[in-house]
């Protein structure tokens, strides 16, 4: 069987979308299936140690065939250029997957966001006849018209539309956890049937093999700090003034540091806001190869999404601070499935992130009781190794072939 994967993120970008879907693509060419990707050319989100790589169109990696198609620019961009990008975005992957795949695709497996991917799963199920499998991990346009992000009607409607046709062409949805499922259901009207819930995984063996070796400390002149570690994409959705606000009322503790680790198109802003904090870091993307030691270097992972977020969202790195072993603080939106993981792991504390004197007062609370992290690490660690293995989620998604 010839297995398409659609996603606008793949290696060498460092995201956690773009892992899922290289770390999914390995395991179905392990089962024997012919796998081939299309994503975006890489020009963010990368390790500071590769720069801007060069590729050919179509690479061969471990018997994957990618495809890596340049784009109008979406990333550091305003929100007309963008919204213009996306609305391009499919028809470009379209014409470039007809030229440079010619193999029958059987499973067409589009990742959402961004929603106008799935254009690319209905063309490629009528033309081709493919089945078109939709993984939803953002409900667009709801989330981007919650962060206020989306204001325009004509927009709003044309892309309720595109949502509304996504889901009644795609011949199942995945999403990654109940609460995404039963939105669907009540929002969008889409038949439960139809929906698989499929958590997200995370690949055990790094966390395991790497160590706590103190080099990322070292290198960021913080030995001998509490460090506090947020790593990950910087944009709106994930709410990061909270953190530079809770940051501020925690001065009068000289040993903690909120180590921000990433890049996005809010991180200026924040940098600026933070200018005249000694306790907030921030650093440049690291490879992925090494983030599990950066993981193990930190004494808390924060987990942090806006307030103003309405749907389930999960974020990703919730997996692997619980891969790494390292106790959780997150800060989500009441909405969010991520308390009730993190609740049912008893691996660490959440909070709603509408309020930056309640965060500041957790983030004392796990500071004053540093005794409890450990236990707290190795609860996240056990409930990672038996629930988001990468084998029992890709099992299921198998199952919608």
């Amino acid at each position: 069987m010839n297995i398409l994967l659609v996603t606008s993120s793949y290696p060498p970008e460092i995201r956690s979308s773009g892992h899922l879907m290289q770390e999914l693509a390995e395991v179905l060419s392990e089962r024997g299936y012919n796998v081939m990707v299309a994503t975006v050319y890489p020009q963010h989100n990368l390790s500071q140690d590769i720069g801007r790589p060069f590729y050919e169109p179509v690479t061969n990696e471990n018997g994957i065939k990618v495809l890596r198609i340049k784009t109008l620019p979406s990333h550091m961009v305003n929100y007309i250029v963008r919204g213009i990008s996306y609305i391009v975005l499919p028809h470009i992957f379209f014409l470039n997957i007809r030229r440079y795949f010619r193999e029958k695709i059987d499973t067409a497996i589009v990742y959402s966001p961004p929603l106008s991917l799935s254009i690319v799963g209905s063309k490629l199920k009528k033309v081709c006849g493919a089945k078109f499998i939709l993984n939803v991990q953002d409900i667009f346009p709801q989330n981007a018209i919650d962060l206020g992000i989306l204001k325009n009607n004509f927009a709003i409607k044309y892309f309720l539309h595109m949502e509304r046709n996504a889901y009644s062409e795609a011949d199942s949805i995945a999403v990654h956890s109940d609460s995404n499922a039963a939105f669907l259901s009540r929002n969008k009207k889409v038949q439960q049937d139809r929906v698989a819930i499929i958590h997200n995984w995370i690949d055990i063996t790094p966390y395991e093999k790497a160590k706590r070796t103190g080099r990322f400390r070292k290198l960021m002149g913080l030995e001998d700090k509490f460090v506090l570690l947020f790593a990950g994409v910087i944009g709106p959705s994930q709410g990061l003034d909270l953190l530079i606000e809770a940051a501020d009322r925690l001065r009068h503790l000289p040993d903690i540091r909120i180590l921000i680790v990433g890049d996005g198109m809010e991180k200026e802003r924040l940098k600026k806001k933070a200018a005249h904090l000694t306790n907030v870091i921030f650093w440049p993307f690291v490879s992925k190869e090494e983030y599990p030691e950066l993981v193990k270097d930190a004494d808390v992972g924060v987990v942090c999404l806006s307030s103003m977020n309405k749907t389930p969202v999960v974020p990703g790195k919730i997996l692997g601070y619980m891969a790494a072993s390292v106790p959780i603080v997150a800060f989500l939106n009441k909405e969010s499935d991520g308390h009730e993981i993190i609740r049912s792991a008893s691996c660490g504390y959440s909070e709603i992130s509408d309020d930056p004197s309640k965060a500041a007062e957790l983030l004392c609370k796990v500071y004053s009781d540093r005794d409890t992290l450990r236990q707290l690490g190795d609860n996240g660690f056990r409930y990672a190794s038996m629930s988001f293995t990468r084998k029992k989620c890709i099992d299921k998604l198998e199952e919608l072939f």
